[in-house]
């Protein structure tokens, strides 16, 4: 199912920082950083606004 897909992909998205860093510091190697089996269309879309959305959140402040 394609909402199941772009569900995965955010959640993927947003703890790919997590990730990111721990894979830096060499923990976490059996966490992969993008879910390749699940690549696709639907999955790219929601990896994308999950791991974009910190960073839209701190455009919009202002001070």
């Amino acid at each position: 199912m394609w909402w199941n897909d772009l569900l995965w992909g955010m959640w993927n998205g947003l703890t790919a920082w997590v990730v990111l860093i721990a894979h830096v510091f060499g923990a976490w190697e059996q966490f992969p950083f993008y879910n390749t089996d699940r690549a696709g269309n639907w999955y790219d879309l929601g990896f994308l606004l999950g791991a974009g959305s910190p960073l839209l959140g701190l455009l919009g402040r202002r001070g």
